[in-house]
């Protein structure tokens, strides 16, 4: 079943997720008018192929074209206007980088199919004590929210009472009033006593239906503040803290809608509310009398909802999306020099009154001065478009201001910064401030907030060491405001961290890490003697600065160069789950020895340090023990041109009689490789093409070439089968390329 259309039957709460992954840079209409198209194309290739992301570009842009001239003008004339304005804003953001297109494309599959298997699971586990606690909890708030709305409808409803009675009120005591004028000379007469006596019943009706709306109107205000409370000090953090963890590669974060209707919903009734003490000060300077409730509460009234309304406002701004370089969508908060990044803000509280009237103004490190900062800390200017209008967005109508073009430079001090610094450049947390002011009638207010931390870089180098800074305060910490984290920075256990680092191939790639895998990783950091424990506590200089083996790689860099391996040059088959990835040599020899000869595994190198990954396979020895043998690892450089599946078809080693063997044979536990890899191969394999007895020959005028990877022979191993080639047979084969301990050769087939 098409992902999208699944989707689309799922409750509300999933469906704002899904809302919340899109907005006017790849608007949700592309996805629904395309969605079969899309889900045909695998992203995550074309996202690794500037030239094939260059083509599906503008085969996207002539699905657009074709969607657009079966339009009838007359009927759809708003829906061809919006898919033109989707055009130019494609072209106006992916012309240049079309790579950058499919990497979002496939980051809102992996998110809408994440989404999708949350709530199949939430489905299945509906008993589960938490899920209902949150559900009873959020019941408990709607609920709240729409006794509110009743209150103050309820309210209106009695003032238009109170009206009309006041109304009736006044005019039969003036017209009392003006026959006792033309009849003052004649005795007052029963009539007339009667009907004081009638004014006087609906004088006492009217003051004490005034008690009755002051009531009401009080137990509404009194019902906002404690919405409002629970919305203030409970809601909004939680989903600050969910944003937290969606920033590092964590479940993504609930969308902003429900937060939103919350927050206005209460806005407007407290605008109401406002609204019908002016009416009631109207009602009062008409009939003016001595106790008057109305009168008595009036300026109690006016500023506890003032009061509250103002407050609301404050706390209704947030950063919807946090700073971060389009060229870096998957690490927020890692800003460069000189290179442009993105913020959002939305306002929670969506009043028309309010469309085009905050003008929000970014500042770095605003609060800053000399006395709260740490010794050496850099200074930045901001560049580029630091003040926006918030105005409502066309696709949802949310109330916000995104900032698309904004660039740091750092002010030049005098003197050096490395003989005064207190932080290295990766621990500095700098902080970018939005400040807004509404002035509207009798309001004005002073809005602000802030970012999350970010940490500035100089060079791209220094990505991946900035990452684990942001990556262990947003593990540990919810002060925004605590720029010198750093100077102490507290531990994490390692149970949490474990989650974190297993988030971070989630995040890039369709698999996260196993309990397998993150025990060997508990061992390697914490040594075996902690057996993994999730409360063994981890610390910053063990994670970022101590050499986790004898290269003298820190732990978190080479866990980074493994991520940017996967990410470049293995992501199909590490999806797939063949790649065993993070197993120590021990655990390795004790998988493989009661496995067919010829059974293989793929596991990453524990010694590079910008990631490596190996081939270890078994065979039989003469005695008849299993032993096993490993290839020198695959680096970046070594596989930028080089598939590994190819590299895994066509691995030779050469047995004494110079004939070429491929020891690799079944994909451990037991997959032939041609079946786990086959699909992924640059061209097919010679068995293949011998079965396809059907299929015609095509007649080339150029010789078959295949690049085989050759090991040369360890002393001491493998003498009894296999020997290194000899010069004669070395000069038959062409284009050597020896790369790290393998000879890539190229070899001319006979025809």
């Amino acid at each position: 079943m098409a992902l999208w259309y699944q989707l689309q039957q799922l409750d509300s709460r999933y469906l704002e997720q899904i809302d919340q992954l899109y907005d006017d840079t790849f608007p949700m209409e592309i996805r629904q008018y395309l969605s079969q198209w899309i889900e045909s194309i695998d992203w995550d290739a074309v996202a690794l192929d500037e030239s094939l992301a260059r083509l599906r570009f503008h085969d996207l842009l002539s699905k657009l074209d074709e969607l657009y001239s079966r339009l009838n003008p007359s009927n759809n004339f708003l829906l061809q206007h919006n898919i033109r304005k989707i055009q130019r804003n494609l072209q106006e953001h992916f012309q240049e980088n079309p790579m950058y297109m499919a990497m979002i494309i496939s980051n809102f599959l992996n998110e809408e199919r994440r989404i999708l298997e949350t709530a199949l699971r939430t489905q299945e586990n509906t008993g589960s004590s938490q899920g209902n606690v949150v559900m009873e909890k959020q019941k408990q708030l709607d609920s709240q929210v729409n006794e509110l709305k009743k209150r103050v409808q309820e309210a209106e409803q009695d003032i238009q009472v109170l009206e009309d009675l006041q109304d009736e009120h006044d005019f039969k005591r003036k017209t009392l009033q003006n026959r006792m004028e033309i009849e003052a000379n004649t005795q007052i007469t029963k009539e007339i006593q009667l009907e004081e006596l009638k004014i006087r019943e609906m004088f006492l009706k009217l003051n004490k239906m005034k008690e009755a709306v002051v009531m009401e109107l009080l137990n509404a205000l009194k019902l906002a503040d404690l919405t409002q409370s629970t919305l203030i000090s409970e809601k909004v953090p939680e989903w600050k803290q969910r944003q937290q963890m969606a920033c590092i590669g964590g479940p993504p974060n609930a969308c902003l809608d429900q937060l939103q209707n919350w927050f206005t919903t209460v806005a407007e009734c407290l605008q109401q509310i406002r609204h019908q003490l002016n009416t009631l000060q109207e009602l009062v300077l008409n009939f003016t009398y001595d106790n008057d409730p109305i009168a008595l509460n009036m300026n109690s009234l006016q500023e506890q909802a003032l009061s509250l309304f103002k407050n609301l406002l404050i706390n209704s701004i947030v950063v919807e999306r946090q700073p971060c370089m389009p060229t870096h969508p998957q690490r927020p908060l890692v800003l460069k020099t000189g290179v442009q990044f993105t913020v959002k803000l939305r306002l929670l509280v969506k009043l028309p009154e309010l469309n085009c009237q905050l003008k929000v103004k970014a500042s770095f490190d605003k609060d800053l001065t000399e006395k709260n900062t740490v010794k050496g800390f850099r200074r930045f200017n901001i560049l580029g478009t630091s003040s926006k209008v918030m105005n409502m967005e066309e696709s949802n109508g949310c109330l916000s201001a995104e900032f698309r073009h904004l660039q740091l430079k750092e002010k030049k001090a005098a003197g050096s910064r490395a003989n005064e610094s207190s932080l290295l450049i990766m621990e500095e947390l700098h902080s970018i401030s939005f400040d807004t002011q509404l002035n509207q009638g009798d309001i004005s207010i002073d809005i602000t907030t802030t970012s999350l931390p970010v940490v500035v870089i100089s060079h791209v180098g220094q990505l991946p060491s900035a990452w684990a800074s942001i990556l262990w305060f947003n593990m540990v910490c919810t002060d925004y405001q605590n720029l010198g984290f750093f100077l102490n920075p507290p531990s994490v256990m390692w149970g949490d961290l474990a989650k974190v680092l297993s988030w971070q191939f989630s995040s890039v790639t369709k698999r996260g890490l196993n309990s397998d895998q993150l025990s060997m990783l508990a061992d390697k950091l914490l040594g075996p003697e902690a057996q993994g424990d999730p409360n063994t506590a981890v610390y910053w200089s063990k994670f970022i600065k101590t050499a986790s083996n004898e290269r003298g790689v820190a732990f978190w860099l080479w866990i980074d160069g493994i991520l940017d391996l996967i990410k470049r040059c293995l992501l199909n088959i590490w999806n797939d789950g063949y790649i065993v990835g993070f197993i120590n040599k021990e655990k390795e020899r004790t998988l493989l020895q009661d496995k067919l000869p010829g059974t293989f595994l793929l596991r990453f190198s524990e010694t590079c340090k910008d990631g490596g990954i190996t081939i270890t396979w078994v065979e039989q020895s003469q005695n008849g023990e299993p032993q096993t043998h490993s290839v020198k690892p695959y680096r970046k450089s070594d596989l930028v041109n080089l598939s590994f599946p190819d590299v895994i078809r066509n691995y030779t080693l050469m047995d004494a009689e110079n004939i070429p063997e491929n020891p690799l044979l079944y994909l451990y536990p037991d997959i032939p490789k041609d079946i786990a890899f086959g699909r992924y191969y640059s061209s097919p394999s010679d068995a293949s093409e011998d079965m396809d007895v059907d299929k015609p020959p095509v007649l080339s005028p150029y010789v078959d070439r295949r690049i085989i990877p050759v090991s040369e022979v360890p002393d001491g191993r493998l003498q009894d089968k296999i020997l290194p080639l000899s010069p004669e047979e070395f000069g038959e084969l062409q284009h050597i390329n020896k790369n790290n301990g393998m000879d890539n050769l190229c070899v001319t087939l006979p025809p």
